[in-house]
């Protein structure tokens, strides 16, 4: 199966997950705000976690720079709700992300190193920084856990391209 990454300035892939009630829910589209998108490994991730204890740190000021927040992972749900409730995550968290979806997103996909790490195939980080119209704005694709853009600096950077009305850039292909 081949990745197809997002285009800059085109519709993020809509896509479904099932949140951690139990109810499937739609993520992408167009919103009434920005949305912030991480995929993330998974409960197996250490450095995933890291990343969002941060972004659970700076969730206010995202929030008030007009995103919404959403977290998914290939994770169950049992899982998904464990490390949720373990890290005290607030902000929404999903999972069963589906290889398929991961795929139509770009995203790396791996396979378990041994069965202690997981038992499924899972996304590698993936970054998303759409606009309200469900257009992609920033795209930052991972192909292993140790390289994500940081946080502080993503959303300077955000907010600067809200104030400025910035366009999506890199859309020149060969």
């Amino acid at each position: 199966m081949t990745s197809n990454k997002p285009a800059s300035g085109e519709l993020l892939p809509t896509f479904e997950a099932t949140d951690l009630n139990g109810n499937k829910i739609t993520i992408g589209g167009p919103s009434d705000s920005w949305l912030l998108l991480i995929v993330y490994r998974g409960i197996h991730c250490g450095r995933c976690k890291n990343y969002l204890n941060i972004l659970e740190n700076m969730q206010d000021e995202w929030h008030k720079a007009g995103f919404a927040i959403q977290a998914v992972s290939a994770d169950t749900i049992e899982k998904a709700v464990k490390d949720t409730n373990d890290h005290q995550w607030t902000f929404p968290n999903a999972c069963e992300l589906q290889e398929a979806d991961m795929h139509r997103l770009g995203l790396y996909v791996s396979d378990p190193l041994t069965p202690d790490e997981t038992d499924r195939r899972f996304a590698e980080p993936g970054v998303f920084c759409i606009r309200p119209d469900g257009t992609v704005q920033i795209a930052a694709i991972s192909n292993g856990p140790s390289a994500r853009p940081d946080l502080a600096q993503l959303l300077d950077g955000m907010i600067f391209t809200i104030e400025h009305d910035k366009p999506a850039r890199g859309q020149v292909s060969a």
